[in-house]
């Protein structure tokens, strides 16, 4: 997926992202906040929540903020968030699964799998597949 740094919510993941691999998960949090807060429009808010949701202290919490993040996927009602759809579906799968609810679990690894065309090749998009690989292993033995 193509970054638009240009855009604040982007930027602010972006820094999130960097402070969480330099293990400052409290900065990371508040990056990840300050995006959602500064959300304008639906793509933002799936952008944002997205991230969010990597920073909660329960499975539950998670799993509400990866609902909220594909909810806005949906609603943008565009091209922006197709190589997207399998990382939320991926994450929707994997609260499930947390929670111990393997057959929900497994609709949303499925549907990642299904949208996994629309990831690009490359280091990411090879992670992202193996990781919906696993997760249909896991739950579908």
């Amino acid at each position: 997926m193509e970054l638009d740094l240009d855009n604040a919510v982007v930027r602010l993941c972006s820094e999130g992202m960097r402070a969480e691999s330099e293990g400052k998960p409290e900065d990371a949090r508040r990056l990840f906040d300050q995006a959602w807060a500064e959300r304008g429009d639906d793509f933002d808010a799936c952008v944002a929540a997205h991230y969010v949701a990597r920073q909660q202290d329960s499975p539950e919490e998670t799993l509400l903020w990866n609902a909220v993040s594909l909810h806005h996927a949906n609603a943008t009602g565009d091209g922006r968030v197709l190589e997207f759809y399998p990382s939320l579906y991926l994450n929707m799968g994997a609260s499930h699964e947390l929670l111990g609810d393997p057959s929900e679990a497994a609709r949303y690894f499925r549907l990642a799998a299904d949208h996994a065309g629309d990831l690009p090749r490359g280091p990411y998009g090879d992670m992202l597949r193996q990781g919906i690989a696993d997760g249909l292993d896991r739950v579908t033995r």
